[in-house]
C-alpha cells in the first residue's frame, strides 16, 4: 500500500474534527472542503483556492494536477461570481466541476466551500 501523507494547515479545527487539509496517497491528493473569510463569494472563492494551492504544493502537487473540484455555495444566484473565480484559476486546466447550492455552511459568514482532487503525474 502507498504511503499516506497528511497535510495540516494548522487550523484549530483539524484535531477537533479529526481531519487534514489534504491527504496524499500514492499519486492522488484529496483537499478537504476549504473556506475563507471575505466580503463576497468571489473573494471567498479566490482565497479558498489560494489555500487549496498551498495545500497541493505541500503535497507535491500543483493546480495543474487538479482533476475535479466541488464547489458549495449558500446562494446559487452567486454562481457567476464563484464561477469567475474558478475560471480565473482553472481556465486552461479545466478540471471536472460540481457546483451546488447548500442550505448553509458551518459559519454563517461563509458563502463558499471548495474541495479538490488531484492526480500527480
Amino acid at each position: 500500500m502507498a504511503a499516506r501523507q497528511n497535510i495540516s494547515s494548522g487550523s484549530k479545527w483539524e484535531p477537533i474534527l479529526g481531519y487534514s487539509r489534504a491527504v496524499r496517497v500514492g499519486n492522488m491528493v484529496y483537499v478537504s472542503g476549504t473556506t475563507a473569510p471575505g466580503a463576497d463569494c468571489y473573494v471567498q472563492a479566490i482565497e479558498s483556492l489560494k489555500t487549496i494551492e498551498k495545500a497541493l504544493a505541500e503535497a507535491g502537487a500543483s493546480l495543474k494536477d487538479v482533476v475535479k473540484t466541488r464547489v458549495y455555495v449558500t446562494n446559487i444566484d452567486e454562481w457567476e461570481e464563484v464561477g469567475r473565480a474558478h475560471g480565473e484559476v482553472f481556465g486552461e486546466i479545466r478540471p471536472a466541476l460540481v457546483l451546488v447550492e447548500v442550505s448553509r455552511l458551518i459559519d454563517p459568514a461563509m458563502f463558499v466551500e471548495i474541495e479538490a482532487e488531484a492526480v500527480v503525474a
